[in-house]
């Protein structure tokens, strides 16, 4: 399963706190299709149905069911920039 670096918990409880009116939002990833590495990112007030839900020091995070099978071993860190542009990468777990 998809585990979340300590700086990627941060990052995406900062996201998620700046959407208005949704107590229960998370970050959720997708994927188009099984198997594809082209990764979304988006806030979702809800968890679809077949989501996996990740909750890691405060932070929530939704992943779909195709893009699960892409991160189940895998780790998100996440890292802000002088001009506060956040980037996110995926490394394998240890």
């Amino acid at each position: 399963m998809l585990t979340l670096t300590d700086s990627a918990s941060t990052v995406v409880k900062s996201i998620v706190e700046r959407t208005p009116d949704t107590t229960d939002a998370a970050l959720r990833i997708s994927a188009s299709e099984p198997g594809a590495t082209d990764l979304s990112l988006a806030v979702a007030t809800q968890a679809e149905p077949n989501d996996t839900v990740i909750k890691t020091a405060g932070a929530t995070v939704f992943v779909e069911q195709n893009a699960a099978l892409v991160l189940d071993d895998k780790v998100l860190d996440a890292q802000i920039d002088d001009e506060g542009a956040v980037k996110f990468s995926i490394d394998m777990q240890k």
